[in-house]
């Protein structure tokens, strides 16, 4: 079962758009006060969250165009 590679990098690139999604509803349960954290934690998750889109938008064009940048 060979599987291509700009398979892979599709899923990859939906999946670290799931996890900013989650990262996304973590932050805003943080900031209205339901869950605890503070300043920094709200910083940390803007990061992270920045990144994960980043990385899912890149995994998501290669993977349309065909290239293949993880292997």
């Amino acid at each position: 079962m060979d599987i291509p590679m700009a398979n892979i990098q599709a899923l990859l690139a939906l999946a670290m758009f799931i996890a900013s999604l989650l990262i996304a509803r973590i932050f805003g349960n943080i900031r209205r006060g339901k869950w605890p954290g503070g300043e920094l934690w709200i910083l940390y998750l803007r990061i992270l969250l920045g990144f994960l889109l980043a990385a899912a938008i890149t995994f998501g064009f290669y993977s349309f165009a065909g290239i293949s940048i993880i292997g």
